[in-house]
């Protein structure tokens, strides 16, 4: 398993991944030292993430490889069909599971997405419009909802 880390516009981020792909994207709230020499396995990523933060790329194009439940992977898969600039609400996304019912449970694998960014779980907001939690902060998830924005005057959310 390779581990780096990688300035963002958000902070740094923490990629891990092997050969069988990307297991693990993550904010970190702390400065780390940027990785010197990025190995093989991971400068496809970190090449794409960068091509996202500068605006040259909507979707990525990588081998994932999230460690979870038969439901938090399926959750994981059904998020990355959520198209950049749009949102999704969790009630969305326990519909489009094929059961109203899993809001709570589908809100909660949503929460446990292993791989920020590249797996959008950011674009999932509250019924209601409201900005509802991130695993990376609530300050990330507004950064990337109006990075994505096809939008650009003011702010999307206040």
């Amino acid at each position: 398993m390779h581990k780096v880390y990688i300035k963002s516009p958000l902070g740094t981020l923490e990629i891990e991944g092997d050969n069988q792909g990307i297991v693990a994207i993550t904010f970190l709230d702390q400065e780390v030292t940027p990785t010197a020499t990025i190995p093989e396995i991971l400068q496809e990523v970190v090449k794409q993430l960068d091509e996202y933060f500068t605006k040259k790329r909507t979707v990525f194009e990588l081998k994932l490889n999230p460690q979870g439940t038969n439901f938090q992977t399926q959750v994981w898969r059904t998020l990355q069909t959520v198209p950049f600039g749009k949102t999704a609400s969790y009630l969305d996304m326990a519909k489009m599971l094929g059961d109203s019912k899993v809001i709570r449970a589908a809100a909660s694998a949503n929460g446990k997405n292993p791989i920020a960014v590249v797996i959008p779980c950011h674009r999932v907001i509250g019924s209601d419009g409201s900005l509802t939690g991130y695993a990376g902060g609530l300050h990330r998830k507004k950064w990337l909802l109006e990075h994505e924005s096809p939008v650009r005057q003011g702010s999307l959310f206040n």
